[in-house]
């Protein structure tokens, strides 16, 4: 190799920095398992016994109101008759759904709970700061954005899901329910990046060189990490749906389910949440996917060719758009609704890693 050789290559990948990297990427696991550990010591340490006091006195105390709610009043005047009508325990809406108070979250209204709490979310802060600083190193060793194969685009994403759910803190949205169960995918994410998908650093293949890979795949990255909060979300709604129920109809769950439970919002709470945060992001989900159509022309002279990474977006938009469809129809709201929400996330996941990685096309950049 010559020297002018050698100084372009040299030039083209830091080593340093790719080294930098690597260290923060690893450092940030770490730090995430400290904040996995916080997680559940709040879900440990926050009073389980008062959450399950706490249930069942609000059962009594249900089942007492209700059994001294008899005939309405008659009160009777030279007027006429006035009727004076008991108010009744609300268990369900007139839209079918509960109306039950949220949980205390994962601390069960304890503050030691709390304070565990408190010092996971300050351990999920600082390893996001450390996990992205790894991916701005990663993107100023080769100096291109830092999702050219699927370990970057692994770092990144679990990078902006944390990112998502600290903003949604930051709102003063009630998430932090959400944190356990965060950490625990963060963890696996970086785990099977740093291991099956680790790709040196290096350059772009020639494809990938254009600014709409700025556009197009950071889009698709933010999507993804806000889809993920959703359907999580409504995971625990049809958990939580099914604990409501069984506590409707009389039975008694057991000591495990209402301790964890409990504690969640209510599932009306839930799956608004899903709802909501999977139909803010849908509009940016149909911009990625015409920001790609129009990538593929400039790069390979169509918009459009049934790759399968462009039908799998496709078939995941379709499944989205089937969501959100079935939440304006009466009858199909609900577990319903869920189960559709549950396999559109599905579709993002095969979309993410089974094209990636098994199914061949001109979208495999997987680097593995």
């Amino acid at each position: 190799m010559t020297l002018a050789a050698a100084t372009e290559l040299a030039s083209a990948t830091n080593e340093h920095l790719a080294h930098i990297s690597n260290t923060l990427i690893y450092s940030s696991m770490a730090v995430y398992t400290l904040a996995f550990f916080a997680y559940i010591a709040e879900w440990l340490f926050g009073s389980r016994s008062k959450v399950a006091r706490t249930a069942s006195a609000l059962t009594v105390k249900e089942e007492a109101a209700a059994s001294a709610r008899g005939p309405a009043v008659t009160v009777k005047s030279a007027g006429g008759t006035a009727v004076l009508e008991r108010p009744e325990v609300v268990v369900r809406s007139a839209a079918g759904s509960r109306d039950v108070p949220d949980g205390p979250g994962a601390h069960g209204g304890d503050a030691q709970g709390d304070l565990y709490g408190r010092i996971a979310v300050s351990l999920t802060v600082l390893a996001f700061l450390v996990e992205l600083g790894g991916v701005v190193a990663r993107a100023a060793s080769v100096e291109r954005a830092p999702w050219g194969n699927m370990y970057e685009f692994n770092i990144t994403f679990s990078t902006v899901a944390v990112g998502v759910y600290l903003s949604l803190l930051a709102l003063r949205k009630n998430v932090r329910w959400l944190g356990l169960f965060l950490t625990t995918t963060v963890l696996l994410d970086l785990g099977l990046a740093v291991t099956v998908l680790y790709t040196a650093s290096d350059q772009l293949v020639p494809a990938l060189h254009s600014y709409w890979l700025y556009i197009h795949v950071s889009t698709a990255i933010f999507c993804g990490a806000v889809l993920y909060v959703g359907a999580v979300s409504t995971l625990l709604y049809l958990f939580k749906d099914s604990y409501e129920n069984k506590l409707e109809s009389g039975g008694k769950p057991g000591s495990f389910a209402t301790s964890v439970l409990e504690r969640l919002p209510a599932s009306a709470t839930l799956d608004k949440f899903a709802y909501r945060i999977n139909a803010a992001v849908f509009p940016l989900w149909t911009f990625t996917i015409i920001a790609g159509a129009i990538w593929a022309e400039s790069a390979w002279g169509r918009y459009w060719g049934w790759d399968p990474k462009e039908t799998w977006a496709f078939i995941t938009w379709v499944a989205y758009a089937c969501y959100l469809h079935a939440r304006s129809t009466a009858g199909w709201k609900g577990r319903k609704a869920a189960y559709i929400a549950l396999i559109a996330f599905a579709c993002y996941l095969f979309n993410y890693y089974g094209v990636n990685i098994f199914v061949g096309g001109k979208h495999s950049y997987a680097g593995v």
